[in-house]
């Protein structure tokens, strides 16, 4: 609607926002926001690992083992809990021997997915779960299928679980590590609809059921998470046969593939796109709410009691690559509406955390929506790094029930929600609220009862810029970071909040 102000002797005709009112809530049963839920996935894919984490033991970039310092302290300050390698689609020609052992000794190998680059295998098994142990991250292995074997899916597994005496546990040993890893997190393939071999979902099926027969436990005291190769987008048929035709036993999560982009064959700039580019990138964003209900709808038929976990291990924003840069090396900057994508997805997986345990964003470094670029010696956070960071107080937090009409944004005739919310509150008491208004123009404004978290108080952060397509760069790093919120006014126990456009806001309780 449209207001009236007084400036400078003169009536200025402004757009005011309608407020919109939020009643947030206990669930009538108890659910947690699994930490997991804010994964990550780092695949041998451009500038991902090498020139990326990984510069090398003799490198002149500070590191530890190789993995550059500012990174592993980037990612520990975003509590990161857990990490998915080697892919991807590489997973399923990664031949996981090839990646042990003295490193002059290793054999090369083309990635014939990602550039055709020949590979070296620098970066294999125990760098990778060395480095998960240091950053206080539980490693995901998604292992090959597309192109191995039972046997070597086998021995991948006693290799990294079995304490001692076996073939693989004192090949372990003589290779450097006296005791097994902890890895709970297993894919049983990746993407076996398509990079991972071209399928059918029954045919996956019944292959599925072969590998996760043979996975051991070991000595893994947490036991162990196998993931079935899930769904691509809105594959319902996909979700219906693996979880009628694989029993119960033999699994513990299914995954699920969604990105979001454009809705036409070009992509598009990740710097310099139109309001129409990001109204569309943000409607695919959006139905990851859709493809949740509906993929949960079909596992619930099959799985009443909630016994199997949805797992989202890739998701994030895909655009074209920077103009200069090499096309199979899938490098994009990160701008604001990145930071909605995140944002809002986020909300999407807490408000699911029911049924949804797991999540992955793709890709860790320098590939598609990463949350650290690096350049050289240099390396920047971007929007999407600082979105993960400010919603990790909703880690292993009680969910609460959030219920509110959103405003629309609308855009050349369509429209969408503008404000994505959710809620938890933590053991310490303290409620956190993350809301996001993706609308490109209007302010919202958001009115909540303090007396239903017994506050008197809430403070907040908050991440926006000037323009929608702002972004970090290694010559201003710090142009897009979170800012205390200050938009708050109480009002006889009610909370008055302003979003201001493409914003993402975190509150926490006093």
């Amino acid at each position: 609607m449209k207001g009236l102000i007084w400036i400078i002797g003169v009536f200025v005709s402004v757009e005011v926002s309608a407020q919109t009112t939020v009643a947030i809530s206990e669930p009538f049963e108890p659910v947690t926001i699994s930490k997991h839920i804010y994964g990550h996935f780092s695949e041998h894919l451009g500038r991902c690992i090498y020139d990326g984490l990984y510069v090398g033991e003799e490198s002149k970039i500070p590191n530890k083992d190789g993995v550059r310092a500012d990174i592993i302290k980037a990612l520990q300050e975003l509590k990161i809990p857990n990490l998915r390698w080697p892919g991807g689609c590489f997973a399923d020609t990664y031949h996981w021997k090839d990646g042990v052992g003295p490193k002059d000794k290793r054999p090369t190998m083309v990635n014939r997915w990602w550039g055709g680059v020949t590979e070296d295998n620098s970066f294999g098994t125990h760098d990778f779960l060395n480095l998960c142990e240091t950053l206080g991250a539980e490693p995901y292995l998604a292992a090959n299928v597309g192109s191995s074997t039972v046997k070597e899916f086998t021995e991948y597994v006693e290799y990294v679980l079995h304490k001692s005496g076996s073939p693989m546990a004192e090949w372990r040993r003589q290779n450097g590590r006296e005791e097994p890893w902890k890895v709970k997190y297993w894919g049983v393939g990746n993407e076996m609809w398509g990079c991972g071999g071209n399928m059918t979902a029954e045919h996956y099926a019944n292959v599925y059921r072969q590998y996760a027969t043979f996975m051991t436990d070991w000595s893994n005291n947490d036991g162990i998470f196998r993931i079935a190769s899930g769904a691509n987008v809105d594959d319902y048929h996909w979700t219906e046969v693996l979880m009628r035709d694989i029993p119960k036993h033999l699994i513990e999560g299914v995954a699920l593939h969604s990105y979001s982009f454009v809705e036409w064959n070009d992509k598009g700039s990740s710097v310099d796109y139109s309001e129409e580019e990001y109204f569309s990138t943000m409607r695919t964003a959006l139905k990851m709410d859709t493809l949740i209900v509906n993929h949960t709808a079909i596992m619930d038929k099959y799985d009443p009691d909630n016994t199997i976990a949805l797992v989202v291990d890739e998701w994030g924003g895909w655009y074209d690559v920077m103009e200069g840069t090499n096309p199979g090396f899938l490098y994009q900057q990160n701008t604001l509406r990145d930071a909605m994508i995140a944002g809002t997805t986020l909300n999407i997986f807490n408000n699911h955390a029911d049924r949804v345990k797991m999540a992955n964003l793709a890709q860790t470094v320098n590939v598609l929506q990463a949350v650290v670029l690096t350049e050289g010696e240099k390396m920047l956070l971007t929007p999407t790094y600082h979105v993960m960071k400010m919603y990790n107080v909703h880690q292993d937090a009680a969910l609460l029930t959030v219920s509110f009409t959103s405003p629309k944004y609308v855009f050349q005739g369509s429209e969408l929600p503008a404000i994505s919310i959710s809620a938890s509150k933590n053991k310490q008491g303290k409620v956190h609220i993350s809301l996001v208004n993706i609308d490109a123009h209007k302010e919202h404004v958001i009115n909540l009862s303090l007396e239903e978290f017994g506050t008197k108080q809430f403070t907040g952060t908050i991440l926006t810029s000037d323009d929608l397509q702002d972004h970090n760069t290694f010559e201003n790093p710090d142009r897009v970071k979170p800012k205390a919120f200050s938009k708050i006014k109480i009002k006889k126990g009610q909370a008055e909040i302003v979003l201001p456009p493409f914003s993402v806001v975190v509150l926490q309780s006093e």
